[in-house]
């Protein structure tokens, strides 16, 4: 084992003893005595009564009393299979009412079962299984009985910016198992448990994330992450290190796989290149569900919702998951099965919302599966290979669409939904990828790690109506967008010195895409007797003509732990990109032939930080970083005029440089981060209608905040807070003016409050604010200028354990509060001017089996 693990693991166990030594007693149980587990047995005839069995929840983890008048005779000895802890007392016998078994399921986070039974004629077996790992424990008796302590080590937290996870590990700052203090970065991590928690009011991705994660503009409630920008920048999606991205830019990144697949997200926050192009914003790392430790683990999850003031067969949605993980030997598999259908939305006035207003991808009226599956396979104690798949397949099967009537209406008319859509191809998305991954952990005293992986997407868009705009041809049309992607990744960890302190990853990547963009054209007569609702195709064009990307990276990053205070981080990255763009057409001149070309982009880029730790609690960090993007070609390409060269693009990718400081704290009860981050561009990306691409100078600022409390073993609170400013010299003559709101989202605040009101049974209420924002005035309707108006919305959660699982609630804008998120506000039409959600309840039951 390497030096740097080996001081890792000092710390954890120094951490869990600190709280084993002093474990919270029962209310009902008198202040206990260490018990000498050394001491003479007792006569083997004399056997001792255990008449009672308690389990209390206690801050760290839990008790199990056994009631008995002479617990000072009782002996114990432990042994250890996979995650359970097994205590045998001998000379003693259980003496209950009734049968002479005790049993509970899931007493507390982080420990999935407790027995106790005779395991012989004189020997009781307590065995205490812990969901992730083997639990820790600690001896004492009393008076009335005798208490075994449990810390169960993986116990989950609720916060996601500061995850109280001594061996929480974060792999998408350095690419490699990095802990948290350790990153001069602002990260975010959300975990099995607060997924389940966030999707009891929605299961997309986009709102989880928006809810819960600062430097994130506040969430919508479509498909498209379009506007859901992270510091002002676009972020980065990875699946398992597989990036999400499209060469073509869909903004379908988050609506690739469902929830109910996933294990945690990571959200580095801030410009990188670690994993090359795209990540401007940050990187937003989804790491799916791992195999138990545990031989068979089995969970199911049925769910209905609906909003509460239509109960009508409209607004009912439901959904059904499945997981199954089995571990034997050497070999693993994880496999999950998830299925929903979703229902149509209603907002607080009882009005049908459309189903896709905004020409986006909506997320109402749709119906999805997802496969996945995982294979593992521990070639010996430093080799594994494991494959994984995934199938996402969406489809929105609507008759509702948006009303364009609402456009003539003097004012600001909300978006109305019209019955009686003809539509045959139905707006969705499919994905599938698949991903071999093989590691070896000591490679001529090396960690290796190798990955291949394929990827093939495809997302169709409601139709457009672009009859006002030369450049789309004043076709009315429906796009979609097809990738096809491969690629792999090798990288090598090498300790550097003696002790091991410096650790050198170096490595490659290589990526290739194929992507296009073709358009259904529609009947323009049909669609106006219709009055917007029948679209009768005509035939096919190409909108974006098909790309083909190479791109080869080279990096090298150093972490060096130089003292037991001082963290240094640096390294730097190449990035060499080809584009291949064949004869094409375009969408506004379908019979002019623009010769087609080739395109060569590179890059190299710069990153150093490094953390100082002022006590044991507190640590602050700065950072340098450099991250990249290529210019959405496509985008340039689908408006080329008559005469154009491909050649004539700008191949300089837009280059991000970013400065960061913060400061962290990790007490016992309160977690709490500030960070204040400025970032530029020489040449920024900034897009507007209907798809001109301005590249230009770019400075974006903003501060950001998070803080995590537990006052006491049952409340939690906590909240997080995001102020985003930006300006673009759009004319580059050093006269700058704001960012749109598309990009610069107004002021957000989140805060939660939590309580676990009896053992097993939590309830919690969160609310998110969204500011004004008015840099424009309040007459502009130019695309992303509009005036944005503040809403503050709340929702509740409660989960209990019933019968053999959990039932979750989820009361979505607990107050019906009738308001428009901010991508809505920002529309230029009234007919995509769509309100969000009303009261919604949603109620689902998970059981193990």
């Amino acid at each position: 084992m390497k030096p740097g693990k080996i001081l890792f693991l000092l710390l954890l166990t120094g951490f869990v003893s600190s709280f084993i030594n002093h474990p919270a007693n029962s209310q009902e149980a008198p202040s206990p005595t260490p018990l000498n587990t050394q001491s003479p047995a007792p006569n083997a005839q004399e056997l001792t009564q255990v008449t009672g069995v308690r389990v209390v929840p206690t801050a760290q983890g839990l008790e199990v009393i056994l009631d008995s008048t002479a617990a000072e005779k009782l002996q114990v000895s432990t042994q250890n299979q996979g995650n359970s802890l097994i205590a045998d007392i001998t000379n003693a016998q259980l003496n209950l009412s009734g049968e002479n078994t005790f049993s509970q399921n899931n007493p507390v986070t982080g420990v999935t079962t407790v027995t106790v039974v005779n395991q012989n004629d004189n020997t009781i077996r307590v065995t205490v299984t812990g969901e992730k790992s083997l639990p820790k424990f600690e001896l004492f008796d009393s008076d009335t009985g005798l208490i075994l302590a449990f810390t169960a080590t993986e116990v989950a937290q609720d916060s996601p910016a500061e995850a109280d996870e001594p061996i929480e590990l974060v792999v998408t700052a350095t690419r490699t198992e990095t802990p948290i203090q350790n990153v001069p970065r602002s990260i975010t991590v959300i975990d099995r448990e607060q997924i389940a928690a966030q999707a009891s009011t929605s299961r997309n991705l986009i709102e989880i994330l928006g809810k819960t994660v600062p430097g994130l503009a506040p969430p919508a409630q479509g498909a498209s992450n379009f506007g859901l920008t992270l510091r002002g920048r676009n972020p980065q999606v990875l699946i398992d290190g597989v990036p999400q991205s499209t060469t073509r830019n869909a903004s379908r990144d988050l609506r690739t796989i469902d929830a109910a697949a996933i294990e945690r997200i990571e959200v580095v926050r801030g410009p990188s290149a670690i994993y090359g192009d795209g990540a401007t914003g940050g990187v937003i790392n989804i790491i799916t569900r791992r195999p138990s430790e545990e031989k068979l683990t089995s969970r199911t999850e049925v769910g209905v919702s609906a909003a509460l003031g239509n109960l009508s067969g409209d607004s009912f949605s439901t959904n059904l998951q499945h997981f199954i993980s089995a571990k034997q030997d050497n070999f693993d598999f994880t496999f999950n099965f998830a299925v929903a259908k979703t229902g149509g939305f209603f907002d607080a006035q009882g009005d049908r919302i459309p189903s896709d207003p905004n020409a986006q991808g909506g997320f109402s009226d749709a119906s999805s599966i997802n496969l996945f599956g995982k294979f593992g396979v521990d070639i010996d104690t430093n080799q594994r290979l494991q494959l994984t798949f995934n199938r996402f397949d969406e489809k929105q099967d609507t008759d509702i669409a948006s009303d364009p009537s609402v456009n003539t209406i003097p004012g600001r008319q909300k978006a109305r939904a019209l019955e009686g859509l003809s539509l045959d191809e139905r707006p969705g998305n499919e994905n599938t990828f698949i991903n071999l991954q093989y590691t070896h952990d000591d490679l001529f005293n090396s960690k290796l790690q190798a990955q291949l992986y394929y990827r093939d997407y495809l997302t169709r868009f409601f139709p457009f109506d672009g009859r006002s705009f030369a450049s789309l041809g004043n076709e009315i049309f429906q796009s979609r967008v097809e990738s096809e992607k491969y690629g792999g990744r090798l990288q090598i960890e090498t300790p550097l010195f003696n002790q091991g302190a410096a650790k050198l990853l170096w490595g490659v990547d290589y990526s290739h895409e194929d992507t296009s963009q073709p358009v259904s054209v529609f009947d323009q007569a049909a669609f106006v007797a219709s009055g917007g609702l029948a679209f009768r195709k005509t035939g096919d064009r190409s909108w974006t003509p098909p790309l083909e990307l190479r791109s080869l990276g080279l990096f090298a990053q150093l972490n060096w732990e130089i003292s037991d205070r001082f963290v240094f981080n640096g390294g730097v990255r190449y990035e060499n990109a080809d584009v291949s763009v064949n004869d094409f057409r375009t969408l506004a001149n379908p019979n002019v032939t623009i010769g087609g070309g080739d395109l060569n982009f590179n890059a190299t880029l710069f990153n150093l930080g490094a953390v100082y730790a002022l006590n044991p609690q507190l640590s602050v960090f700065a950072n340098y970083a450099q991250g990249f993007s290529l210019s959405d070609i496509g985008l340039a390409l689908r408006n080329a005029p008559p005469g154009f060269s491909v050649e004539s693009l700008n191949p300089e990718p837009q280059k991000v440089d970013n400065y960061e400081i913060g400061i962290r704290g990790q007490w016992d009860t309160v977690q709490a981060s500030l960070s204040a981050f400025y970032n530029e561009s020489d040449l920024g990306t900034t897009f507007t209608a209907p798809g001109t691409v301005i590249r230009a100078p770019e400075r974006i600022y903003g501060l950001e905040a998070a803080i995590d409390a537990q006052p006491s073993s049952t409340w939690q609170v906590g909240g997080t807070f995001t102020l985003i400013g930006g300006e673009i010299d759009s004319n580059n003559d050093g006269d700058y003016e704001s960012l749109d709101g598309f990009r610069i989202p107004p002021l957000k605040l989140t805060a939660y409050v939590e309580n676990e009101t009896l053992p097993g049974w939590r309830n919690r209420l969160q609310a998110l604010y969204s500011g004004n924002r008015e840099v424009f005035g309040n007459n502009n309707t130019a695309f992303g200028r509009r005036p944005v108006e503040s809403y503050f919305t709340v929702d509740y959660i409660s989960s209990i354990k019933l019968g053999a699982g959990t039932l979750q609630l989820g009361l979505e804008n607990l107050f019906n509060s009738q308001y428009f998120p901010v991508v809505s506000q920002l529309q230029a039409n009234d007919s995509a001017y769509a309100a969000a959600r009303g009261r919604t309840l949603s109620i689902k039951y998970s059981f193990d089996w």
